[in-house]
């Protein structure tokens, strides 16, 4: 009798636990390097233990194709929801489908983007720079104008903003700054399309390109494994935050807020400060030897973007970019 109570008692308490370790659950969806949602997610489970947390890390644009998907089929996976496409989550507001949060730790977040209604909010300010090498380059370029100089000559290279959420930012910014006939005028210099983002820094780390719009960890991460490359912020700052939001209707959301909870904190933004790119908390420590820019100066410095109808003109803005850029023109 005493070994069936204790049986009893074994299977209720098992019973118990495997009810709270289902209802504390996350799925994250993230366009964020492996290194950088790895860390993060070490960290939190860290402060978490009692959360079963797995994420599925692919570009924005299958993100989105995955969640559609999910939402056709009626069966979403997805808890929360972290890339650095801000007209999607414009979308994903307009439709419906996101959970309004505002986390306590909000009131600390400096960022072009906000949501006041906490649909969802910045988790880091990405940043592009002109990225050149220092082989060739000994003088470094201080301006987006430098570029347009002679001595930059067919070597200035832009990603295709095709195939690059943050290459297409990039082409809406000069654009918006500087109007059209900054690439214009980058044309008139042969100034080169490239592929992706990667790819017109490696470009330029090869010497291939002198110069190129780079992205902030891509050219670090360059520069920490020796590449010859410097790395300046013209007056005018390029920044393409990176939100997140929480999915409405998610069964796990006491612990998705914890996840932005956690990612808005000085623990997680300094993990992000490491990582290469720019934290949305002034009060975050960069590294040393970072050639990032102070994040508060950036934010005022940044080129003002209405991310509500970047992805309803995007169509015209790449076809009239390419139109201007491409070879033999």
């Amino acid at each position: 009798m005493k070994k069936l109570l204790a049986v009893l008692v074994l299977v209720s308490l098992l019973a118990i636990s495997g009810a709270a370790w289902a209802g504390e659950k996350l799925t994250v969806y993230t366009s964020m390097k492996e290194s950088l949602i790895g860390a993060l997610k070490d960290a939190f489970v860290k402060n978490n233990a009692g959360i079963e947390f797995d994420y599925y890390s692919a570009g924005a644009g299958k993100l989105m194709a995955k969640i559609a998907a999910e939402r056709e089929s009626g069966k979403m996976t997805v808890d929360v929801l972290w890339h650095s496409e801000v007209p999607d989550f414009y979308q994903l507001k307009k439709e419906g489908i996101l959970e309004p949060y505002v986390s306590p730790e909000a009131k600390f977040v400096e960022s072009p983007v906000k949501e006041p209604e906490g649909f969802f909010t910045p988790v880091r300010n990405g940043t592009l720079a002109i990225t050149y090498n220092t082989r060739f380059i000994k003088t470094a370029p201080t301006s987006w104008q430098d570029l347009l100089k002679p001595e930059y000559k067919g070597a200035f290279g832009i990603a295709n903003p095709a195939l690059s959420g943050t290459a297409y930012g990039s082409v809406v910014a000069l654009a918006q700054q500087f109007g059209w006939e900054y690439f214009e005028n980058c044309k008139k210099n042969e100034a080169k399309m490239g592929q992706g983002s990667g790819q017109v820094v490696d470009d330029t780390a090869m010497g291939d390109l002198l110069a190129c719009i780079g992205v902030d960890y891509i050219t670090t991460d360059k520069i920490k494994k020796g590449a010859t490359l410097g790395f300046v912020y013209p007056k005018e700052v390029i920044m393409l935050p990176s939100p997140v939001a929480i999915m409405k209707g998610t069964p796990n959301l006491a612990a998705a807020k914890k996840f932005v909870d956690f990612l808005l904190s000085r623990e997680a933004q300094q993990i992000i400060a490491n990582s290469g790119t720019l934290p949305v908390r002034a009060d975050v420590e960069l590294p040393k030897d970072t050639l990032l820019p102070n994040p508060h100066d950036a934010v005022q410095r940044a080129i003002v973007l209405d991310f509500t109808t970047m992805s309803a003109t995007k169509e015209a803005t790449i076809k009239k970019f390419t139109e201007i850029l491409r070879p033999g023109k």
